[in-house]
């Protein structure tokens, strides 16, 4: 879930990024700074969605008892 999450986000601020005005870059100092986090972001997300594909959580064991017997 948090992975698709970083995916979404990483897109949209990567978008933002290679979009950016002029006076934006000037702020930041000469650095594509929504490009580069965005870019971060989509290839964190990534990783995380590849790991829950490759190894998946386990589902919780039932209990054999319910609760309070």
């Amino acid at each position: 879930m948090i992975g698709g999450l970083f995916v979404a986000y990483g897109i949209i601020v990567t978008l933002i990024g290679i979009f950016d005005s002029r006076a934006e870059i000037d702020k930041a100092e000469g650095v594509r700074i929504n490009l580069w986090a965005g870019l971060s972001m989509l290839v964190f997300g990534l990783l995380m969605l590849l790991w829950q594909w490759l190894r998946p959580a386990d589902p919780p064991a039932p209990n054999e008892q319910p609760p309070g017997s």
